[in-house]
């Protein structure tokens, strides 16, 4: 049976209340232009701890966003409860532009990159000169890391009552790194640990190495407060130690004016992100003499101009190994 005649009106027909109201769906977001200002501090399984002002705030990330994801030393703007207060819940409407992102994959053929910090201003490379033995292919996975990253080195070696530092600051000399040499005993005198503040005041540094380095011992010496589980145990197999730091951690610097980010111990730091062509922009002195490189050039084969750049003195020769040897240990496995 035919409800409406055939010629009917559409004033005359009519619509059933949406359960939800009626306003039409709009793609037009709120800007937000009241929102707080605050930094990530920490991410624990979808909260976010945010510094805002002087307070803590937890939040979570606004539907928004969609996948993109904040991490450890974002700077976001917040709306909400903004107390602090327990029970409270702030949004993350907005994630600001990255001065540094610190990427690492899981291997070299793992095509998903994991941001691990973002602004930092410097990465400490955090390694042992005994118990474990330094793994010279890590750091040098890190280092390009940095490179790429926009983020200045700092090679940090502990443990030098064991061992001493001459082998590998030679290896790393002609990179001309920044880096201090500690022990365990000055670590529990806090003498080290004076000696590594001076190279991190005013700015944001990210600590990476593996486990059992003695990473976390010379956090908790930076940062007394924190006081964060050491790993130990070192396993006498392996020479690995155990992991005890499970997420990244922004931590103020006592005694001093910057941010130290503590983060779990790698026991592989994948480049299968990086770009060769980028790392050359870390050797300011190679870099003029790869105008008359051929097309997409490795830097390592026979037509590379780089070595009659170093044959007329412009460069130092160990610059250009030091500089190969970091583009080769993207083809080579981390434990080769």
């Amino acid at each position: 049976m035919r409800r409406y005649g055939k010629h009917t009106d559409e004033d005359d027909i009519r619509t059933r209340p949406h359960r939800k109201g009626n306003r039409p769906r709009t793609n037009i977001r709120p800007k937000h232009e009241d929102a707080a200002e605050g930094m990530v501090l920490t991410v624990d399984r979808g909260r976010l701890t945010c510094l805002v002002e002087d307070r803590t705030v937890l939040a979570m990330k606004a539907r928004e966003l969609g996948r993109k994801a904040a991490v450890v030393g974002d700077r976001v703007a917040l709306v909400g409860d903004l107390s602090g207060k327990k029970d409270t819940l702030a949004r993350i409407v907005r994630i600001e532009e990255r001065a540094s992102v610190l990427r690492r994959t899981a291997d070299d053929d793992d095509p998903y990159e994991r941001v691990v910090v973002a602004n930092a201003d410097q990465l400490a490379i955090v390694t042992a000169l005994a118990d474990p033995e330094p793994r010279p292919r890590l750091i040098d996975r890190c280092l390009v890391a940095a490179y790429d990253g926009g983020l200045e080195p700092l090679l940090v070696m502990t443990k030098s009552d064991l061992a001493p530092p001459d082998k590998l600051l030679e290896l790393y000399g002609a990179l001309d790194i920044p880096y201090v040499v500690t022990s365990r005993a000055e670590l529990e005198n806090e003498d080290a640990a004076d000696r590594v503040r001076a190279h991190l005041n005013g700015k944001v540094t990210a600590f990476v190495g593996h486990s059992g380095v003695g990473k976390t011992t010379l956090v908790n010496a930076l940062v007394p407060q924190a006081r964060r589980r050491t790993t130990g145990h070192v396993n006498a197999v392996t020479g690995r130690g155990r992991h005890t730091t499970t997420s990244a951690l922004a931590l103020p610097l006592t005694g001093g004016d910057g941010w130290v980010v503590d983060t779990p111990g790698v026991r592989s730091f994948g480049l299968a992100h990086i770009d060769p062509s980028r790392v050359i922009h870390a050797f300011p002195d190679l870099e003029p003499g790869t105008e008359g490189c051929p097309r997409a050039c490795s830097h390592d084969e026979p037509d590379c101009a780089l070595d009659a750049w170093v044959e007329e003195g412009h460069a130092d020769p160990a610059r250009l190994f030091s500089l190969r040897r970091l583009l080769a240990t993207r083809e080579r496995r981390e434990g080769d």
